[in-house]
């Protein structure tokens, strides 16, 4: 799996996932998730949402979780509880920031395709402070008619750079994004943050990462990656 060597010469664009691959915000959100749906009579888990929610769009997992509820969220309740926590606890993702200036100082251009709304980004990135770094560079799954695992968002980024997506890279920690973006025609890098590797080799990721400071390496010095492990259950239950 982690055998590819990649041409740096041929690539013209990286396109990241905001939610777990720029910003630590994956385990935030999805507890705030779990505890609501939990407190309205739905008995569910950490494990179960990063296994049927992370990577899927905001209304797929409201209607989702409608559907168990037999009964509408109180979205408010839900982006209230959420946006306090983040302003709490959010981080970057470890190494992103050594990422983004190695990709500026080689002139490499970079944006991202979230499955998250511009406001969401826009609040993410901006507790962060990463949000400079993407000026006019956010597109997002509400731009388009179909949310990942379609390739949707990431075809709209490639047609904003106007190169072909056979040279873009994207990076994804989820198996959703992973075969949004095999489906695009890109080189997904799948970062096994909380997500297993296998699962998101399975789902057709070129290459996986275990931490972000091994992009640069892996992009522009011929470096094979290390075998990737997930943290995720460990992570979750610490």
């Amino acid at each position: 799996m982690n055998r590819h060597v990649f041409d740096s010469k041929t690539l013209e664009l990286v396109i990241f996932d905001c939610d777990g691959v720029l910003v630590d915000s994956e385990l935030i959100t999805n507890r705030v998730f779990a505890s609501m749906i939990n407190e309205l009579g739905v008995h569910i888990t950490l494990e179960d949402m990063f296994e049927r929610f992370v990577g899927r769009s905001m209304a797929y997992c409201f209607d989702l979780i409608s559907g168990m509820l037999k009964g509408p969220i109180p979205d408010n309740q839900y982006h209230m509880r959420t946006a306090a926590a983040l302003r709490a606890e959010l981080k970057p993702i470890t190494g992103i920031e050594n990422v983004l200036h190695e990709l500026d100082a080689r002139g490499v251009p970079f944006c991202v395709a979230s499955s998250g709304s511009h406001q969401k980004m826009r609040t993410t990135l901006g507790i962060t402070g990463l949000l400079p770094h993407f000026d006019h560079k956010l597109f997002s799954v509400t731009e388009v008619a179909n949310a990942k695992p379609a390739p949707d968002v990431f075809l709209l980024a490639a047609g904003k750079f106007g190169a072909s997506p056979s040279k873009y890279y994207v990076v994804e920690d989820t198996p959703t994004g992973v075969k949004a973006g095999v489906a695009a025609g890109m080189t997904v890098f799948g970062y096994c943050a909380f997500t297993p590797a296998h699962r998101l080799v399975e789902a057709g990721a070129h290459c996986t990462i275990g931490a972000m400071a091994e992009l640069p390496r892996v992009w522009f010095d011929g470096s094979r990656p290390a075998a990737a492990r997930s943290h995720a259950m460990k992570s979750i239950r610490t």
